[in-house]
């Protein structure tokens, strides 16, 4: 089985002590955060420095078991030794709920919002490897004034090759993965994994890829660890980069193909962005410390909170469908009420998934929602709801930037959302391509509108 490109903390020194013991420390604790469905998120809290450092998890891991990778587990003891380090394992994975669907990038928001609460980490600094990072991008340009900066390593906006990303894993690649998953949690898995390390080659010992195989299968499953793998190939979070105001500090390896490159496209494309070459093309225990401190100097300035004007938000427009020929057939007394039912209607159900109105016009609404799947369920629920008025209405939902005049969302986002939801027939919820980056992995379909 041909080999796979790896995490840079996969690059392991060969000669450290798998055995050692690296029980917690003293200033650990461990608790679960309950999110808004009631899964439980399990995390862990090391350290009492002075700010908060909230580190994503990267692919399925353990938050127990991650301190046992020699490098990564010291890397996680650097930050800790000068923040309040907060890790979670992410819902469906290792010491969290595992009954439930794996995450997608927006549930993942709202349960790292949830361990947040949990540990009253109020203004904190948010990490993370890789594509998982799109999580934090996504948490900064919807609630701005909550992170402290963003630290992203080795960045991805999106997992997958695209025509106008090249840095991203080819379908081979990707068919290659998915066979590579396919004995996740064996020995044999512990075993390929290792040997995708090839310049490492014997020099490690044989318990190193036993730890590997454990670490893996208490993690999750093969079929939660593919189910994953499949929804990170599906997000895209490039459009949401522009509205992160954010500090952001990208960390990249110089000698790993194409990272500077991927590094200072995305920096383009945020404003308060700055790329850090490291040296090397993985890491070893003696590279830790030059990342940690390039993290530790970067979060270490205090800034002056400022009140942001411009937020990521997803905006819906929905409206009466033949709405002036039904009033002329029911005339103004009976349309008034049926106006004022389907208001009801309306309101009701922005109160259940959390939407905000911003206004309404006539038999129009205007309103936001935090996330773009819940704006899509919402839309679906309040179509069904509708029709048994003898009614129905059209919805477009558009996930983008938003300028906030008078505490309302303006601009471009909103001037996109109308004409889509204009577009919409009876019944018919459509969506621009950013809310459909946004929501892979959430179980909702979609059919190409230009081929309607």
């Amino acid at each position: 089985m041909r080999a796979l490109p790896l995490p840079p903390y996969s690059r392991i020194a060969p000669d450290l002590d798998w055995g050692q013991d690296l029980r917690m420390a003293d200033t650990s604790t461990f608790g679960y955060a309950r999110a808004d469905d009631g899964a439980y998120i399990g995390y862990r809290v090391d350290g009492d420095g002075p700010i908060d450092i909230a580190n994503q998890p990267d692919f399925p891991g353990n938050i127990d078991l991650d301190w046992q990778y020699p490098v990564y587990g010291h890397f996680l003891r650097r930050l800790s030794s000068f923040a309040r380090l907060i890790t979670h394992d992410h819902r469906g994975v290792g010491l969290s709920s595992r009954n439930v669907d794996p995450p997608t990038l927006e549930t993942r928001v709202s349960d790292l919002l949830a361990v947040l609460r949990a540990t009253g980490a109020r203004h904190p600094v948010l990490s993370g490897f890789h594509a998982p990072g799109s999580v934090n991008v996504l948490l900064a340009a919807t609630r701005p004034t909550l992170p402290r900066a963003i630290v992203w390593m080795e960045p991805h906006p999106r997992s997958g090759w695209a025509p106008d990303y090249p840095w991203g894993r080819t379908q081979e690649e990707r068919e290659l993965e998915q066979e590579f998953i396919q004995i996740w949690g064996s020995d044999a898995y512990g075993r390929a994994f290792w040997e995708a390390e090839e310049a490492l080659g014997d020099r490690q010992p044989r318990e190193a890829a036993r730890q590997i195989a454990i670490q893996s299968r208490n993690a999750c499953t093969p079929d939660v660890a593919a189910r994953i793998t499949d929804i990170w190939y599906e997000i895209d979070v490039r459009e949401v980069l522009g509205a992160v105001q954010t500090p952001t500090l990208l960390l990249v390896h110089a000698d790993r193909e194409g990272a500077v490159e991927r590094a200072e496209y995305i920096a383009s494309r945020m404003s308060a962005a700055q790329v850090r070459v490291m040296p090397g093309d993985g890491w070893t225990v003696e590279e830790v410390p030059m990342w940690t401190e390039e993290i530790r100097e970067f979060v270490g300035v205090d800034r002056t909170e400022e009140l942001a004007d411009t937020v990521l938000s997803t905006i819906l427009f929905t409206d009466i469908v033949g709405s002036t020929e039904r009033q002329s057939a029911l005339g103004d007394h009976a349309w008034k009420d049926l106006i004022q039912r389907h208001h009801a209607i309306v309101r009701e159900a922005l109160r259940r998934w959390h939407g905000v109105e911003v206004d309404t016009a006539g038999d129009g609404f205007y309103a936001t929602f935090d996330g773009p799947a819940r704006a899509i369920r919402y839309a679906l629920d309040v179509n069904k709801r509708i029709r048994e008025l003898g009614i129905e209405i059209r919805a477009g939902v558009h996930t983008g930037e938003c300028e906030i005049v008078d505490g309302k969302c303006t601009g471009i986002a909103v001037s996109i959302g109308a004409p889509v939801a204009s577009t919409a027939g009876p019944s018919e919820v459509r969506v621009s391509q950013a809310v459909k980056d946004l929501v892979a992995g959430s179980g909702l379909t979609f059919d190409d509108a230009a081929r309607a």
